[in-house]
């Protein structure tokens, strides 16, 4: 489903964004990004929506000597959006210190789509654009097999009894000592 922003939100996130970016840690590049996103469907203690208004969330890149280490803002603006309880982003927009809109990186694109999915609408110099056009084909969750823990779960609240999970260091199903007894 998509998500509509008008003009004042997109001009808020922009806002927010410089501001943030303010903040951000460059001391290598200079180059200070921020980044600000809507964020909808933040599940309450139950995992369920909550159906709040729309709210904000924020984040600048974080630079280290090893470069390799560096945080882009969008990672700070992912990982404020799990500190303050989760929801979906539906609209971003990425700075820098002036206020240019800069283009995810890819890896950063991966990490929007993870949270906002394809339909993440994104402020770019070329005007607003859904994410999908940004990164088309992406892989996303379900392009995962089911992890085992999550089918544990869902076998239990199908009325399967769980299987008991098997203690560290314990031989394979099926294993014989390794004494040579043969004894199993």
């Amino acid at each position: 489903m998509g998500w509509s922003v008008d003009d004042r939100s997109w001009e808020r996130l922009r806002n927010a964004a410089v501001r943030v970016a303010q903040s951000a840690y460059a001391p290598y590049s200079g180059l200070r990004v921020g980044a600000a996103a809507l964020v909808v469907d933040r599940p309450d203690a139950e995992g369920r929506t909550t159906g709040d208004e729309p709210w904000m969330v924020v984040g600048c890149n974080v630079e280290n000597a090893s470069y390799g280490l560096a945080l882009c803002a969008e990672c700070g603006l992912v990982s404020a959006l799990h500190a303050q309880g989760g929801g979906r982003l539906v609209a971003f927009a990425c700075v820098d210190a002036d206020g240019r809109p800069l283009a995810p990186c890819g890896r950063c694109r991966q990490l929007l789509y993870e949270h906002g999915g394809p339909d993440l609408l994104v402020a770019t110099a070329d005007g607003v654009r859904p994410l999908a056009e940004l990164l088309p084909g992406a892989f996303g969750p379900l392009d995962l097999p089911v992890p085992p823990r999550r089918a544990g779960l869902a076998a239990v609240a199908a009325g399967d009894p769980p299987v008991p999970p098997v203690p560290p260091g314990s031989p394979p199903t099926g294993a014989t000592p390794s004494d040579g007894s043969g004894a199993s």
